[in-house]
Formats: C-alpha cells, sequence, structure tokens
C-alpha cells in the first residue's frame, strides 16, 4: 500500500512539474508550436542527410548525428534569454540549426 502511495505522490508531483513554465514566458500558442516543430524536422532532415552522404563517403572523419535529440535543443534554445551561454562540443548540428545559421553553410 505505502508503495502505490509513493508512486502515486511522485507521478502527481512530475505531472505538476509538466506544468511549469520558464520563468517570464507564456504558454506556447499554435503558430509558435508549428515553429518550433519545423524547427526540429529541419534538424532531423539535415542529420539524415548528412547520415547519408557520410554512408556515401562523402563526409570525411567522424559524423556523430543529433537523430532523436531535436527537441533538446529546440526546447533549450526557446527557454534560454539572450543573457545565456550556450556551449556544445559534440553533436552540434542541431545547435548550430536552433540557433538560426544556415543549414548550407553548416553542411559545408
Amino acid at each position: 500500500m505505502a508503495k502505490a502511495v509513493i508512486a502515486k505522490n511522485v507521478a502527481d508531483k512530475n505531472h505538476a512539474n509538466n506544468n511549469v513554465k520558464p520563468a517570464g514566458k507564456q504558454p506556447a500558442q499554435q503558430q509558435e508550436l508549428l515553429k518550433l516543430y519545423r524547427e526540429m524536422l529541419l534538424i532531423r532532415r539535415f542529420e539524415e542527410k548528412a547520415g547519408q552522404l557520410y554512408g556515401m563517403g562523402l563526409i570525411g572523419g567522424f559524423c556523430h548525428l543529433y537523430i532523436g535529440q531535436e527537441a533538446v535543443v529546440v526546447g533549450m534554445q526557446h527557454a534560454i534569454t539572450p543573457q545565456d551561454a550556450v556551449i556544445t562540443s559534440y553533436r552540434d548540428h542541431g545547435h548550430m540549426l536552433a540557433c538560426g545559421m544556415d543549414p548550407k553553410g553548416i553542411m559545408a
């Protein structure tokens, strides 16, 4: 019985945390959500193409893809303020795309 109560309390707490908005942010509207989705989709398509080119031997060295982590960087970029600093050193294509860099420049 105690395990069930603890699990319910944890689930209630987690559900409540899912509704917490970053300080100063309002709930996202439909157009904003579509913009975020398009950013995630751009990152996914870019990474798929990079993986394809790497597999064909057209990209040398290592190619660590960001597939499956698109929402992480898009959500982070959406939540940060201009005063925040972002550092990446690994799987950074998604970070560059999410901050608005030109995909052609990144691929070059």
